[in-house]
């Protein structure tokens, strides 16, 4: 082994190391796969591989991994996560106590039995006091609701 690839062995390492310290803080699951990237690299370079080789390799298994197995890891581990109370609330039929209008920016529902801000999905769309609604989503503070299909006896509130 020449002192060049020496290095570059050392440089592989170095990469590996740092995007495997970045991935312990983002742990967003993106930069493990350069670190797997540059573990390929700094084995082609043990064989004697030139520079083009190694960044070619450290592209592809890089780029490979990312694309084919990053979301079945996601996939995996977002099967452990549990919506938040507020998260829960969507798609839940709600019950309207104050009028909302868009246009005039009011309006409120019971969720759980507390009181939220709420919006129409649909500006052109109002709701009366005590009428059902469906939770879209939440942005913010504000539940983002539609109109029920049918009348609801059973409520989230």
């Amino acid at each position: 082994m020449t002192g060049m690839s020496v290095s570059l062995v050392w440089i592989w390492f170095g990469l590996m190391a740092v995007m495997l310290i970045i991935e312990l803080f983002t742990a967003g699951l993106t930069t493990i796969w350069f670190a797997a990237g540059a573990l390929c690299a700094m084995a082609v370079s043990l064989f004697g591989a030139g520079l083009p080789v190694q960044i070619i390799v450290f592209a592809v298994v890089s780029i490979l991994l990312l694309l084919f197995t990053r979301p079945l890891a996601m996939r995996y581990l977002n099967r452990q996560t549990h919506k938040t109370n507020a998260e829960a609330l969507v798609g839940r039929k709600v019950r309207v106590t104050k009028d909302i209008n868009n246009l005039k920016d009011e309006g409120e529902v019971v969720a759980n039995g507390l009181p939220w801000k709420a919006r129409s999905s649909d500006d052109t769309v109002t709701f009366r006091c005590d009428e059902q609604a469906v939770v879209e989503g939440i942005e913010g503070v504000k539940l983002i609701v539609s109109k029920a299909d049918e009348p609801v006896t059973d409520t989230a509130d």
